[in-house]
């Protein structure tokens, strides 16, 4: 009998210990450790300067549009005046020339014009009395020919004349208005690249975010395309968590999960968004004693409702649980 209670007494612990192994080496099913992670928004110019105002803190949230940062601009403003008088030149040269000749150069042709037809008018007039006279043989060759030769002189004298106010009204050649026409739109160009770069000085936000962190203080000076403020906005946080082998190929993109999160309730929802192809050991950051030498995948989830994430924060802790269908 004490032999019998001994063995029942050792079965007994045996089992417990058992069970207590098993309890302690099983993971809860399709229940997965992560954390929240962000894709930040780094806002910087294109060109260099040095940092006159900086209008967000670190921490404080903006909305889309509100602006950040801006850089000293008095070289860039100097330039956008100069290539705005350089088009309005260019646009008045261009304007002169479909004019052709004014107004008062204009009436003095017409004037000669007149002059002209009244000289051919009068030397039509002797030339008619001089072929009658040379036909009745009272004056000589000479002077018939002297007659003619002044009508004929006149009477082109009305023609040129006549082809250069015709010509005066016309303006420039086309070649040359299309020279200015040319020299328009290269100071239209020069001018818009004036102004893109006066307003690429001044940088806003492009989403509505939370300022994650600002890398410049008023005064120092910043590299051409280095950011000056880093954004984190709602729909960019994700949660990043590890899935194992076995449970790898079960995930879709797509696949609907739970988030949860140390006091916050309920679960937020969230879809798959991105599924590693490569394999890794557990991070140790996890310290997950379970998984500890196995390989796990790495998948990312976004939320649903990215609105939900509005006051969550990267490095958070998670844990994921597979939606019910």
């Amino acid at each position: 009998m004490k032999n019998f209670s001994r063995a029942k007494l050792f079965s007994l612990a045996a089992a417990t210990a058992i069970l207590l192994a098993t309890a302690c080496t099983r993971a809860p099913e399709h229940r997965y450790q992560g954390y929240l992670e962000g894709d930040y928004l780094y806002v910087a110019s294109p060109l260099a300067g040095r940092l006159d105002t900086l209008a967000v803190t670190k921490g404080a949230r903006v909305a889309a549009g509100a602006p950040l940062f801006s850089l000293e601009r008095d070289a860039e403003l100097a330039a956008q005046s100069q290539a705005a008088d350089q088009l309005r030149s260019a646009q008045a040269r261009l304007e002169d020339l479909k004019k052709g000749s004014r107004p008062t150069e204009l009436a003095a042709l017409e004037a000669r014009l007149d002059q002209a037809r009244a000289a051919a008018e009068l030397a039509k007039l002797d030339l008619d009395r001089q072929a009658e006279l040379f036909k009745n043989h009272v004056i000589s060759a000479s002077d018939f020919d002297r007659a003619r030769l002044t009508h004929e002189r006149n009477t082109g004298a009305v023609d040129e004349l006549a082809a250069q106010l015709a010509t005066a009204t016309l303006g420039a050649r086309p070649d040359a208005r299309a020279a200015a026409a040319g020299e328009v739109a290269a100071a239209a160009a020069a001018k818009e690249r004036a102004d893109w770069s006066v307003e690429q000085k001044a940088q806003a936000a492009p989403r509505a975010a939370l300022v994650y962190d600002t890398l410049y203080r008023p005064g120092e000076f910043v590299a051409a395309g280095l950011p000056v403020v880093s954004l984190l906005p709602p729909e960019n946080l994700k949660v990043r968590f590890f899935v194992p082998e076995a449970e790898f190929a079960a995930l879709k993109a797509g696949a609907a999960v739970l988030v949860n999160l140390t006091g916050v309730a309920p679960p937020l929802a969230a879809k798959v968004s991105y599924l590693s192809p490569q394999p890794e050991y557990t991070p140790p950051v996890l310290y997950n004693r379970e998984n500890r030498s196995k390989l796990v995948f790495l998948v990312e989830a976004v939320f649903t409702d990215p609105a939900v994430a509005r006051d969550l924060h990267p490095g958070q802790p998670a844990d994921v649980t597979l939606a019910k269908p």
